[in-house]
C-alpha cells in the first residue's frame, strides 16, 4: 500500500481470514493489516519453512473459498 486511500480500500474479511488460518497453524502473527512481520535469529530455518508452508496452504483454501 502506498497511501491512507489504498490503506482504506484494503479488505478486512480477507486478512482476517488469513490472519486466523495462520493462527490455527500456529503461525501468530500480528492481529492488524498494516503491520510487518520481522524474522530474528531466534526463527530457524525450519520455523521459517512452516511459515512458508502454512501460508500456502492458508492462501490456497482463501482462494479456494474456503
Amino acid at each position: 500500500m502506498r497511501d491512507y486511500d489504498e490503506a482504506k480500500a484494503s479488505d478486512a474479511d480477507l486478512f482476517a481470514r488469513f490472519f486466523h488460518g495462520m493462527l490455527d497453524r500456529g503461525i501468530f502473527l500480528a492481529p492488524s493489516a498494516f503491520e510487518s512481520m520481522f524474522p530474528s535469529l531466534a526463527h530457524t530455518d525450519a520455523d521459517i519453512d512452516a511459515t512458508i508452508a502454512a501460508a500456502h496452504d492458508v492462501l490456497a483454501s482463501v482462494a479456494a473459498g474456503v
